[in-house]
């Protein structure tokens, strides 16, 4: 069945403010949202607290023309302005504000500047059109743009509101003040030259207003879908480096070009891979659960010692494991690093336990060669990994530790390529010439072990 088109006002809606998440965003990325939000407010609560600090210093070092004694209503709409920029960051620290405090906060700040430009034709003892032609109108437009800090486009469009009403409020009373003389011209010399009022310049500066509010507005709303996405984006990133490793997951991220399957590279790499020895009988001892756990633990462990030294667990095979070097990320000497790993994990399986105090001995066959670094599957389903001859050969030699009695097995290349960064870090055992299964030319092998260790003979 076909799908619907979308109508006109869908069609409009999605040119002006830009194509809508269409999946409802999880608790956790919406939490993420609102912690970068409620930061955003912190920021807001200290600009502001500069602005009203500017406010004080120009009326400190302006000329008082008003009669002495006479009410001054700029120190109080400093002070109190002052005093709720203040008590707001605070609060800002301690918690994050509700929707109903900003809102109620934005409206104070824009009715306490508007009472201060209404005073200026007090201040300077002029009738009251004097405070239309002030320039700190222009601080209106400040106010409204330190709302799209939030991301929020209704604060936004709060602000452009109460500006709006504000200043039809004091063209208002600039009309009504005086009944026999309204003040009105539509001469525009005397408008600039005089206290005349000229609706058509109010109007302009209303239109400004509401072109810069609903300007930004429509921004936010579409660099708010952006940022949305972007943080499920990266929230599938970061979930992706749990069931992939970290350095896979950041290629996928930043591939200039769709992956696709067999795109891949061709490189020296070193593999390893890892098994418990006499797996099947342990796990014939436990339950399900406890098996699980078990494994968990073991994993961990291998986890542990393996990104230490390097390495790039690639795939999970029951109780096998391939762990690569050089291969996701560079690594000059994946060689050394990998024999390091594998008599580490020996040494440490030999007497750490697991569960009810099992003894989980690991095997460990390492290969370096040319192997091919990248994605198979299909396109929709894909799996990043290594594949060719040389991954199989580190296979068979972790099956091979069963019939020579060891647990590290490394091949001629791996054990070359290890002399070649320093030939002083292990001491190595030549146990035979054998052709490993599903290859025609023979392999030599070689036990390994760190130098001076008595356990190699």
């Amino acid at each position: 069945m076909a799908e619907a088109k979308p109508s006109m006002f869908e069609s409009m809606r999605e040119f002006i403010f830009g194509n809508s998440i269409e999946i409802d965003m999880p608790e956790r990325i919406m939490r993420d949202v609102r912690n970068e939000q409620n930061r955003s407010e912190i920021l807001v609560g200290w600009i502001q607290l500069i602005l009203v600090c500017i406010f004080v210093a120009l009326y400190s070092l302006s000329p008082k023309m008003s009669a002495p004694g006479a009410f001054q209503a700029v120190p109080w709409a400093l002070g109190l302005y002052l005093g709720l920029t203040v008590m707001r960051l605070v609060a800002s620290y301690k918690c994050a504000l509700p929707g109903w405090v900003l809102m109620g906060s934005i409206i104070l700040d824009m009715g306490l500047l508007m009472t201060l430009i209404w005073s200026f034709h007090i201040q300077y003892d002029q009738p009251p059109s004097f405070y239309l032609k002030a320039p700190t109108l222009l601080y209106v437009f400040i106010f409204i743009a330190l709302r799209a800090l939030r991301y929020e486009p209704r604060y936004v469009l709060l602000a452009g509101g109460a500006a709006v009403v504000g200043w039809m409020a004091l063209v208002a009373f600039v009309m009504f003040s005086n009944p026999t003389d309204p003040m009105i011209t539509r001469n525009y010399v005397d408008y600039m030259t005089s206290n005349s009022v000229l609706l058509g310049a109010e109007v302009d500066k209303l239109l400004s207003i509401v072109v810069v509010t609903m300007v930004l507005a429509i921004g936010l709303q579409r660099g708010r879908i952006m940022m949305c996405r972007a943080a499920m984006d990266q929230v599938a990133a970061r979930d992706l480096s749990r069931f992939v490793p970290r350095e896979i997951a950041d290629q996928i991220v930043h591939s200039e070009e769709k992956i696709m399957p067999g795109d891949g590279t061709l490189k020296v790499a070193t593999a390893l891979f890892t098994d418990i020895e006499g797996f099947s009988k342990v796990s014939e001892k436990l339950q399900p659960n406890e098996l699980v756990g078990v494994m968990n633990a073991y994993f961990g462990a291998i986890y542990e010692i393996a990104t230490r030294h390097g390495g790039v667990i690639n795939q999970y095979h029951g109780d096998a494991l391939l762990i690569m070097f050089n291969a996701a990320s560079d690594d000059t000497d994946h060689a050394v690093d990998a024999i390091r790993t594998a008599l580490e994990i020996e040494r440490v399986m030999a007497h750490q336990k697991f569960g009810n105090g099992l003894i989980l001995k690991t095997r460990c066959g390492i290969n370096t060669g040319e192997m091919t670094v990248g994605t198979i599957g299909a396109e929709d389903m894909l799996l990043f990994t290594v594949y060719g001859d040389e991954v199989n050969i580190a296979a068979r030699l972790e099956q091979l530790n069963k019939e020579y009695g060891t647990y590290v097995m490394v091949s001629a290349q791996t054990r070359d390529a290890a002399i070649a960064c320093d030939e002083n870090l292990f001491s190595y055992k030549h146990l035979g010439n054998v052709v490993v299964r599903g290859r025609s030319m023979p392999t030599d092998v070689y036990g390994v072990a760190e130098i001076g260790d008595k356990s190699l003979k």
